[in-house]
């Protein structure tokens, strides 16, 4: 069928109008009367003209947002104009018009459309590849190449595996630049992951720790393969004996976050001891009772509970009226030994200085005797106290009292 185009009208207005009444005809026309091989041979043809009739439609509006055309209904962009004339959501309007304006810089692109070999969707994805090349390591003749080269790909690629090729064009035109770029993309993806990194959790009052966290993927990597090796049902059934009934992933893992954290054998140290938590309770209570036990952190936990991590898990339990180390050393060694810094945390909780808050963890023991000048090392004759105020301890300019609470005030000297 040949198009008779009025002399009168703009060729593409004309050619709208007569494809608008071929379309009233072929309404008419039932598509049940084709034939299996008629629909195997006009539906690629009817996808072509669809792309073509998109080409169109891209270009028409790559005109309108030039002369803005809304400006004369009102409207406060092409964009806005547009998703009330086609009918569409204002997102949607807004990607095709920034797509016609994109391509007007793509002349392969436009030549692939205007043919109908490939689709809009494809052209929003093979201008998105192009965009995202580096601009400091591809010159304008290697950009030229990419784009044609995923044209070229288009008609064989849908839009999903288009992308895909998109990413890895350069390995395939320029390994040598694709290598430069992707190192830079991963020192960079690295450093800026490393400084915005961030944790943060808080009690939520009843009886569990809520939180979040953003960190690297190496190390959330590792994280993912040891809580993925402790909830394996292989170590499941080795720690519980048998299989359980199976759960979700999400509750494997928390229980394997668990288990991660409270059997850790290589905690870090902070304040001259192991960064871990210390539990409190009678010999009596953890034979059989069931008062609470307290932590160092000031909570309490179940007599139950505290049991079992006496047994498993990496915390100290320093059970009152039991056997336990040495706490006493004398003259025999200057600096207090862990089992002496945890019985200074559990009486101290924290700086002895009067209106101090610092924690136990991040206090240094204190000899309330010098041992230069004969004192012992022990727990009786020490204390906990922060940087700040150990260094006025032993500062001269500085007189340093204990009142009858045990709580220790500065006074400069006159």
């Amino acid at each position: 069928m040949v198009l008779e185009l009025p002399e009168h009208a703009h060729p593409l207005v004309a050619l709208v109008d007569e494809l608008d009444a071929a379309l009233d005809g072929a309404a008419e026309a039932p598509a049940w009367t084709l034939t299996p091989r008629e629909l195997g041979e006009v539906l690629p043809r009817v996808a072509r003209v669809s792309n073509r009739v998109g080409g169109l439609m891209l270009r028409m509006l790559a005109e309108a947002e030039r002369h803005r055309v809304g400006d004369a209904v009102g409207a406060g962009s092409t964009a806005g104009w547009w998703a009330n004339e086609s009918r569409t959501t204002k997102p949607a309007a807004h990607r095709v018009v920034t797509l016609a304006s994109r391509l007007e810089d793509s002349d392969a692109i436009s030549r692939a459309l205007a043919d109908g070999t490939i689709s809009p969707e494809q052209a929003a994805v093979i201008v998105d590849a192009i965009d995202a090349l580096p601009s400091h390591l591809v010159s304008g003749a290697l950009r030229r190449g990419a784009e044609a080269h995923l044209v070229s790909l288009a008609p064989h690629h849908d839009a999903k595996d288009l992308r895909v090729l998109g990413r890895k064009v350069l390995e395939v035109l320029a390994p040598e630049v694709a290598e430069e770029h992707e190192r830079r993309l991963l020192e960079g993806e690295e450093q800026r992951a490393a400084a915005t990194a961030s944790f943060s959790m808080r009690p939520d009052g009843h009886g569990s720790y809520v939180g979040r966290f953003k960190i690297p993927e190496l190390a959330g990597a590792i994280l993912a393969k040891h809580l993925d090796a402790i909830a394996a049902p292989r170590h499941r059934a080795a720690i519980d004996g048998v299989v359980g009934e199976r759960v979700a992933r999400p509750l494997r893992l928390g229980a394997a976050f668990i288990e991660y954290i409270e059997t850790r054998r290589d905690a870090p140290r902070a304040g001259g001891i192991a960064a871990t938590v210390v539990v409190t309770m009678t010999m009596r209570d953890l034979l059989g009772a069931d008062k609470a036990a307290s932590l160092d952190t000031g909570g309490f936990i179940s007599a139950s509970e505290a049991r079992r991590l006496a047994c498993e898990a990496a915390i100290i339990p320093a059970v009152l009226g039991s056997k336990s180390q040495v706490l006493d050393l004398g003259r025999k060694t200057r600096f207090h030994t862990e089992a002496q810094r945890i019985a200074l945390m559990l009486r101290d909780k924290g700086c002895r200085a009067e209106g101090c808050d610092w924690p136990p963890g991040m206090c240094h023991s204190h000899h309330g005797i010098p041992w230069s000048k004969g004192g012992h090392t022990n727990v009786r004759d020490g204390m906990l106290l922060c940087p700040r105020h150990h260094t006025l301890a032993h500062d001269r300019r500085y007189q340093m009292k204990t009142d009858s609470s045990g709580r220790v005030t500065f006074t400069r000297r006159t």
